[in-house]
C-alpha cells in the first residue's frame, strides 16, 4: 500500500519495502493549455551528492545529455518532450546497490526548458508528482503530489532520496525556483 506524504515528509524505503535493489522514480504532470505560442518541454535532473552537497565529479549529474551516472547506479530513461498521456512522464531508475558509497543523496529536479524565453512557469503546469516504487515487484512505495501553486517558479526540485544510518530513504520537498538548470549545476557543483 502506497503512502502519500505532505511537502518536507520522509518515509524510510528501507523500512516499507525491505530488500528492494532498484528504486523507480517515476515523475509526472500535465500542462495547460497555453497562449506563449511555444510546446512546453519539462526536464527531470538528477544530482547524486557527496556528504558536502556537491557532486564529487560532472558523471554525477544525470539528464538529457548524459542520461547514466558514473557509477551505473542512476539512469533516465530518456526526455518526453510533450508530457502528454497518462502515467509517468519521465522516469529514473536508481539501482541501490550501485550506488557510488561516497554519495549520501539523490536530488530530483524538474526544469522548464528554455522557460523564461518561452514565457512558461509552472503555475502552467498541473497534476505534479513524484513517485517512488519498487523496480522489481513494481509495487508503489510512497508517493508526493505537489499541490502549491507555483506560480512564477521554472524549476523545481520534487523530491531526494538519501542514506541515513545504513538505511535509504526518501523526501517530499517541492521546492521552487525561478531558475533553470544552470543555476542547480553551479549550486551543486
Amino acid at each position: 500500500m502506497s503512502i502519500n506524504l505532505s511537502k518536507g515528509e520522509r518515509i524510510s524505503l528501507s523500512k516499507e519495502a525491505p530488500g528492494m535493489k532498484t528504486a523507480i522514480a517515476g515523475l509526472g504532470w500535465d500542462v495547460n493549455v497555453s497562449d506563449t505560442g511555444s510546446d512546453f518541454d519539462l526536464d527531470v535532473s538528477v544530482f547524486m551528492l557527496g556528504a558536502n552537497g556537491k557532486i564529487p565529479q560532472e558523471k554525477y549529474f544525470v539528464f538529457y545529455n548524459s542520461l547514466k551516472s558514473a557509477d551505473g547506479a542512476v539512469e533516465s530513461m530518456g526526455d518526453s518532450r510533450t508530457g502528454k498521456g497518462e502515467g509517468d512522464d519521465e522516469t529514473v531508475t536508481v539501482d541501490l546497490s550501485k550506488v557510488d558509497s561516497a554519495i549520501e543523496e539523490i536530488v530530483f529536479v524538474v526544469t522548464i526548458y528554455e522557460a523564461d524565453k518561452r514565457r512558461q512557469n509552472f503555475g502552467q503546469v498541473r497534476n505534479s508528482y513524484i513517485r517512488i516504487y519498487d523496480g522489481e515487484t513494481q509495487q508503489e512505495i510512497t508517493k508526493y503530489e505537489l499541490e502549491e501553486d507555483f506560480s512564477r517558479e521554472t524549476a523545481i526540485e520534487f523530491g531526494k532520496l538519501y542514506k541515513k544510518s545504513g538505511e535509504w530513504k526518501f523526501q517530499a520537498v517541492g521546492e521552487g525556483y525561478n531558475s533553470g538548470l544552470e543555476n542547480f549545476v553551479q549550486k551543486y557543483a
